[in-house]
């Protein structure tokens, strides 16, 4: 990246992954695992208007076939990193590529010296609760019904000091 929130065309490999911006043509493989993932899916107008926004990011994570296995959106405000949607194709889960997802925002958000990493989270989301707490995120709030009816979200921050 060049500047505080600015895209980057860089193409990060660890591991078995490469973790690239989102383009549109990524969309239909970005859709799938959103829908695969999530009962209230977003839709792939949602995803497209995230990027055009100057302080989001989609960063998806290719395989060695070059398919799309997860992604993660965040935005860059201020001194915080807020994310937004993170999700990993049903055919990928459990082989560490959520904390993969994870760690590649810490990185941006250590690099770009904020305070603090953001997000909410179903309160019912065992793994996604699982993959927070390892990374040291701590709640700190809750949003009734955030969800729908009866599926309240938890507020989650992640000190910088802590990463």
């Amino acid at each position: 990246m060049t500047a505080l929130g600015t895209r980057s065309s860089t193409r990060v490999a660890a591991g078995r992954w490469a973790f690239v911006d989102m383009v549109p043509s990524d969309l239909p493989e970005v859709v799938a695992i959103e829908r695969a993932s999530f009962p209230n899916p977003w839709t792939g107008p949602l995803f497209l208007q995230e990027l055009q926004v100057g302080f989001s990011r989609t960063i998806v994570a290719r395989g060695d076939d070059g398919a799309i296995l997860g992604y993660l959106c965040r935005w860059l405000v201020a001194d915080e990193i807020h994310v937004l949607n993170v999700a990993v194709a049903p055919s990928a889960r459990g082989r560490g590529l959520g904390a993969a997802l994870v760690r590649q925002v810490l990185d941006e958000a250590a690099a770009y010296h904020v305070v603090a990493v953001t997000l909410e989270v179903r309160r019912s989301n065992t793994a996604g609760r699982r993959l927070y707490d390892s990374f040291g995120f701590e709640e700190v709030g809750s949003r009734p019904n955030y969800y729908g009816r009866g599926e309240d979200a938890l507020i989650l921050r992640l000190p910088l000091d802590d990463v």
